[in-house]
């Protein structure tokens, strides 16, 4: 399915049919929970322009699905991913003029922005090295899960880079708070798992054996849930990041007033009612 395919001008398409070219592209039986797994296991996942490019776009078109409600991030291999990869990124861009190396911080960055727009919920399943643009990417999901193997390095100063890469120097501290955030960037030190998880980085700790099914699990309950809803509470933990207290609030009063004119709130309250689950259809 190409990027044209995906978005039909605009209008819902499942996402079922879609094929991946740089990394596995897995759906559920019911078509509501996707998996993306970076799937290069003998070099621990490393990204690359082309695979930078096309999360980039899955991520923006995953805004048009009709069918995709919650998305899964992994690894293959017993790695979450090492990052940029030394020889098809790194190297190259030792020799790029400015304007190439703005294009690709640009590029990579969008691919942040795409991840944190698409109004499915992110759902990051990590073991083992997760580090660089790897660590970004968890980073920048809704939420994330680990095994206490996981480690997670921002290592950009490790190769005379700022730690100010992809959004980091906004997002980490408001996960993880100021201090925390400064130490890993200005370091580039591995945060272990149970740093992770006591500092807030990581939801929860499964064993490796565990790791995907309980991410899954987690998507899929939320997959299931008011997914509608969910798209909006997603869109305003972002926006409200720049609002003050007055604007804050009076955003979340539209926004759960739209919420209230759904269907699904009222088969929300008639289910209530009867005593049964509710049924969301996202209307």
């Amino acid at each position: 399915m190409s990027e044209q395919d995906m978005t039909m001008r605009g209008h819902l398409v499942p996402f079922n049919t879609y094929v991946a070219r740089h990394f596995l592209w897995e759906v559920s039986e019911d078509g509501r929970v996707a998996t993306i797994r970076l799937n290069r296991p003998d070099r621990k996942n490393p990204l690359t322009f082309d695979s930078y490019a096309e999360l980039r776009d899955l991520f923006r078109n995953l805004t048009y699905a009709s069918d995709v409600r919650a998305v899964v991030l992994t690894g293959a291999g017993g790695n979450f991913s090492s990052g940029g990869d030394v020889f098809e990124i790194i190297e190259p861009l030792t020799r790029m003029a400015m304007p190439e190396l703005l294009a690709f911080t640009r590029m990579t960055g969008d691919l942040v922005r795409a991840m944190r727009k698409c109004p499915q919920p992110i759902v990051s399943a990590v073991d083992g090295i997760c580090a660089g643009a790897g660590a970004i990417l968890a980073m920048a999901s809704d939420l994330r899960l680990a095994t206490p193997e996981a480690k997670t390095a921002f290592l950009f100063t490790r190769v005379g880079l700022a730690g100010a890469d992809m959004g980091a120097c906004g997002i980490l501290p408001r996960i993880i708070g100021q201090g925390r955030a400064a130490e890993l960037l200005f370091t580039g030190r591995s945060m272990s798992a149970t740093e992770g998880h006591a500092w807030g980085f990581y939801n929860s700790l499964h064993a490796t054996a565990d790791l995907e099914q309980e991410a899954v699990k987690l998507a899929q309950s939320l997959a299931d849930g008011p997914w509608f809803a969910h798209g909006m509470t997603k869109t305003m933990l972002n926006q409200e990041w720049a609002m003050g207290i007055d604007e804050m609030i009076e955003s979340e009063a539209q926004a759960q007033a739209v919420c209230m004119a759904t269907q699904d709130f009222r088969r929300a309250f008639e289910a209530f009612a009867a005593k049964r689950k509710p049924t969301f259809e996202g209307n």
